[in-house]
């Protein structure tokens, strides 16, 4: 436990054994807070500094996004991946003063920075969890940017842009209504006050999880490394993925993923009755695959009717035909719904 978790725990937060969950209410009132504007505790995401001079040159030779080029003041989705063109990591990294950072999920952290780090060799970078040092913050809803500037954070005035104050809060904008605040961990508790004085309701890791479904950004947990290309997880589409730059681990596989006929697998966002089972990496069949599975789960989050919704790698062919079943081929019927944006 840290000061941080205690304040937390003071709030009536029941934390997951390994810290790296927290909830304040069951499943389905967390689903019900996601309706409106929340403050969440990202515990789930981990967080890991590159600092040096040569901080943009070595990310930029080993993610799927430009690196060199990213301005100060922004931030971008990336991802690092194995020479197979499939993801270790998916990220959101931002500009620092002394280098960059990246929050991932923390599940996955250490391994993942024991693995980059045996690429650093010669370059005049440093590597480091800073996951200790910083605390990270989600907020979501039509209130969010009322209640990030409530904690102190100055807006940014574009998504995928972030600014820092003078106390060192960042506040990266993700969307319209939805902001990541990166708070130095002594300040942590003060800004997530000040937050729900502001009218956001504190919630948990389900309820930030069901808002980036919602978005239909996927983020890569241990269940899943190593499972798909970028583009299946519609990366290039929210942003994540640079044609045009350099080689990196996997580019040739990614590039001709993108370039070489049409992608037979994507991500959809789904609905699942309750009682399916629902937990990333799970199977899911469709009568075009038969015992064959047609997909997985990625990200899932409890909804407000006992039910879940999920992010879901699927055969294009078995999502356009709609009779997706969970966990075996009789198993319980998912239903594709909408996403934000077009598959293309």
């Amino acid at each position: 436990m840290t000061a941080w978790t205690d304040h937390l725990a003071r709030l009536g937060a029941t934390l997951g054994d390994d810290t790296r969950s927290v909830s304040f209410s069951d499943a389905a009132a967390e689903a019900r807070a996601a309706a409106g504007t929340i403050a969440v505790p990202l515990l789930h995401l981990g967080t890991i500094r590159s600092v040096g001079p040569d901080s943009a040159v070595f990310l930029h030779n080993l993610v799927s996004n430009e690196v060199k080029k990213l301005p100060a003041d922004g931030a971008e989705w990336n991802s690092f991946n194995s020479p197979k063109g499939r993801m270790i990591a998916s990220f959101l990294l931002w500009s620092e003063a002394e280098g960059h950072a990246f929050a991932l999920s923390a599940d996955i952290l250490p391994a993942f920075l024991k693995k980059f780090s045996m690429y650093v060799l010669r370059s005049k970078v440093k590597l480091s969890d800073a996951s200790a040092e910083c605390a990270l913050i989600g907020l979501a809803g039509p209130q969010a940017a009322a209640a990030a500037q409530a904690a102190g954070a100055e807006l940014p005035a574009a998504d995928m842009q972030q600014t820092i104050n003078a106390a060192g809060l960042r506040c990266i904008r993700l969307g319209q209504t939805r902001y990541i605040l990166v708070a130095p961990v002594e300040a942590a508790a003060g800004a997530f006050d000040a937050a729900l004085a502001a009218g956001a309701t504190a919630a948990g890791t389900a309820a930030w999880q069901l808002t980036m479904i919602r978005a239909g950004v996927p983020l890569i947990t241990a269940p899943t490394q190593e499972e798909f290309v970028p583009q299946m997880l519609n990366f290039e589409l929210i942003g994540g993925v640079n044609f045009h730059k350099g080689c990196y681990p996997g580019q040739e596989i990614v590039a001709r993923t993108q370039y070489l006929g049409k992608l037979k697998k994507r991500t959809y966002r789904v609905s699942l009755p309750a009682g399916a089972t629902a937990a990333p990496g799970t199977d899911l069949y469709a009568p075009d695959f038969g015992e064959q599975s047609a997909g997985k789960l990625v990200n899932v989050a409890a909804d407000a009717d006992g039910g879940f919704e999920a992010l879901a790698v699927l055969q294009c062919s078995s999502a356009d035909a709609g009779q997706i079943h969970v966990g075996a081929p009789d198993g319980p019927r998912a239903q594709v719904l909408d996403l934000p944006y077009a598959l293309g």
